[in-house]
């Protein structure tokens, strides 16, 4: 076996463990009995390998890296410090104790990916946080995972009204920040292929909530003179080439509703940013229903940077909502990896 500087671990990068002689022979094994090869790892492989477990949804479980670190280590588990998975050079979130302390905070989408990962950062920070998901099964398993937090669910499609009336109601009187993080995402078809239901159902979610729950909160804002609201962009809202032409269109409309507002209510307090991810490890998942969008934008999508986590994303999106980001308004922050300087 050859001489390692280090263990390899589930902290290690899937970067790292594929250029080892005996942990790259292991991996790329593994990856052949699900018919795929090291260039599926490419978006991916400046992150841990225990991510996998995270972003295959179940088709790798624990138990299969638990089992390749062993091999990888004659048949022994590593005992790695924390000092040591800190210097493989992988971003870990940094709390900052009391930044939302006394705040309230809507967030959506607040069940899973980027919008759990928001709701668990303010909360974690001091925030009273009003999480808001379709899903009540998801938001219960985000509450119980922050159970020294002020935490409130509420299970609602942001699309109706009645579920905007109880969300504000369930703020109640002060309303201090909103993070409009829900969304879905199209079937990656171009202008004459898209139908009736998917363009609906994809402004629905993208503009219409976002319109409704946006108004609604406005109201409270205005009149304290005192507030902070988030979108979620993408990048699809700052080009052409990043999705179908529903999401793409639905998410330029976010980018003109931020800009719009923060003109309108900058002279009252109020702060309306976006942000503009690139790829991002969630649950929502894109396929491509026509061979046209196939062509077009699979190919240009095989150059994107790697795929962020949550995380990163609630970094950028609570420094935007907090007293932090004094100043800014009106800004539309691509956090995707310099994908937007390509």
């Amino acid at each position: 076996m050859t001489e390692q500087t280090a263990p390899l671990t589930g902290s290690s990068t899937i970067q790292t463990w594929l250029a080892d002689p005996v942990g790259g022979q292991l991996l790329r094994e593994f990856l052949a009995l699900g018919g795929q090869d090291e260039s599926s790892l490419a978006p991916i492989q400046t992150f841990p390998l225990q991510q996998l477990v995270a972003l295959s949804q179940g088709k790798v479980p624990q138990g299969v890296v638990d089992d390749l670190v062993l091999r990888a280590n004659g048949g022994v588990m590593p005992e790695v410090a924390a000092e040591a998975e800190a210097d493989a050079g992988v971003w870990t979130e940094k709390i900052t104790p009391g930044r939302f302390a006394g705040k309230t905070v809507i967030v959506t989408g607040a069940g899973s990916g980027i919008g759990r990962a928001t709701a668990a950062r303010v909360a974690r920070e001091g925030g009273r946080v009003i999480a808001v998901d379709i899903s009540a099964e998801r938001l219960a398993d985000f509450k119980a995972s922050v159970p020294e937090a002020q935490v409130e669910t509420v299970t609602g499609d942001i699309t109706k009204s009645d579920a905007v009336d109880t969300i504000v109601a369930a703020a109640g009187d002060r309303i201090d920040a909103l993070a409009n993080v829900a969304g879905i995402m199209d079937n990656m078809t171009p202008l004459h292929e898209v139908s009736d239901e998917v363009w609906e159902r994809v402004f629905a979610v993208n503009v219409d909530g976002l319109f409704r729950l946006s108004r609604a909160v406005l109201a409270k804002m205005v009149a304290a003179k005192s507030g902070s609201i988030v979108n979620v962009a993408s990048e699809a809202g700052i080009r052409g080439s990043a999705a179908g032409l529903a999401y793409t269109a639905s998410k330029h409309a976010v980018v003109g509703i931020t800009r719009s507002a923060a003109f309108t209510y900058a002279r009252l307090g109020i702060r309306v940013n976006a942000v503009a991810p690139g790829p991002v490890a969630t649950n929502i998942e894109a396929r491509f229903d026509s061979p046209l969008g196939q062509e077009r934008i699979g190919t240009l999508l095989a150059t994107i940077p790697p795929v962020a986590m949550p995380d990163q994303l609630a970094a950028s999106i609570t420094f935007l909502l907090s007293d932090d980001a004094t100043n800014l308004t009106g800004v539309i922050l691509p956090s995707d990896g310099g994908w937007s300087v390509q």
